[in-house]
């Protein structure tokens, strides 16, 4: 998945969709992890809500469904 950076004031703000956060088991105002590990940045939720197998299989579908194009260019 490809996300653009948005200017807020001073800073650059990354948006994360409702169903990744729920795939997450993230809530909106919740505390994440930043980790920089070759290059990359690394996201952990601090306190996860747990996700039910059939809550993650949904918002997995939902984000597929809505993501399919770059999810296929992601794999070729």
């Amino acid at each position: 998945m490809i996300k653009r950076l948005r200017k807020v004031g001073n800073s650059s703000a990354l948006i994360l969709d409702r169903p990744l956060l729920d795939l997450l088991g993230m809530e909106t105002q919740g505390e994440v992890q930043i980790t920089a590990r070759d290059g990359s940045l690394i996201l952990t939720p601090v306190n996860p809500r747990r996700v039910s197998p059939e809550e993650f299989e949904k918002a997995l579908a939902r984000v597929i469904s809505r993501r399919r194009s770059v999810l296929r260019r992601l794999a070729e």
